[in-house]
């Protein structure tokens, strides 16, 4: 009896694939002027920046610890308020829960328009509106995890077992009973892991939002570079690195208890 001989796929579109992102990167670094060259022509001037920032200014604790604390209740905040309005939202969005084309287009087409906007200019933008500030911080982190945490969510929602569903549905529950009791128990651990992981990047984005004049201690670092005090800027730079690591820390632990 005779074997079938094993014949490799062939190389050629491996290869055209290749050429092609190599193409890409090659065409980008030329239009945007990033050459090896010039790195490592900046390589002795981020040497003189890391020597201005050594030692760092420890006096000035003392002075950035209440904005640093600003900056984190900023994130509490924001991703709070942008987790809550991202459930009746991602309920919508997600065809399994929502039957008609008419509801969850237009809620996926909401989705995609928050998240194509950056948070610096949804904190420039509330700037503008609301005044320099934490307020106008919030509601950036606000909409920011809105749009994070409902696109995740209602993927989420459409992966669950439709197996509870289609019981419920053959016992006469109604639809907010349907989502209680069959939607909301499979997706709670996840949802849960979502709102943690966007209140991680929110404190990382919040520390920067001050450039834009939206509170916190991105006022300060802002500050600390304009006026060349590089030192100062580091020892913000450590206290941020400090408490993202902290709360990075915690959150991995609660996530690997709910899930």
């Amino acid at each position: 009896m005779s074997r079938d001989t094993f014949t490799p796929p062939p190389k050629t579109k491996s290869v055209l694939t290749a050429v092609l992102l190599l193409l890409l990167l090659w065409g980008s670094a030329y239009k945007t002027d990033a050459t090896i060259a010039q790195l490592i022509q900046g390589f002795p001037e981020m040497g003189n920046l890391l020597l201005d920032m050594w030692p760092p200014d420890w006096s000035y604790i003392s002075v950035i610890w209440q904005p640093m604390l600003e900056t984190i209740q900023m994130a509490v905040v924001g991703s709070t308020a942008g987790a809550l309005l991202a459930i009746p939202v991602a309920l919508l969005a997600a065809r399994n829960v929502t039957k008609s084309p008419l509801l969850y287009y237009p809620a996926r087409f909401l989705l995609n328009l928050v998240r194509t906007i950056p948070d610096l200019l949804f904190a420039s933008i509330f700037v503008a509106i609301f005044g320099l500030g934490p307020f106008a911080g919030v509601l950036a982190l606000a909409f920011f995890s809105f749009g994070m945490i409902a696109k995740l969510a209602y993927e989420s929602v459409e992966a669950i077992d439709p197996g509870p569903l289609e019981a419920m549905t053959s016992v006469g529950a109604n639809k907010l009973q349907w989502i209680h009791f069959g939607v909301v128990p499979q997706v709670t651990a996840q949802f849960m892991s979502f709102f943690l992981y966007t209140f991680e990047v929110n404190v990382r984005a919040a520390a920067v939002l001050g450039l834009v004049g939206a509170g916190g201690i991105g006022l300060l670092l802002d500050r600390s570079l304009n006026q060349l005090r590089y030192d100062r800027a580091s020892m913000i730079i450590l206290l941020t690195l400090a408490a993202v690591l902290l709360i990075d820390t915690i959150s991995t632990k609660i996530r690997e208890k709910l899930l």
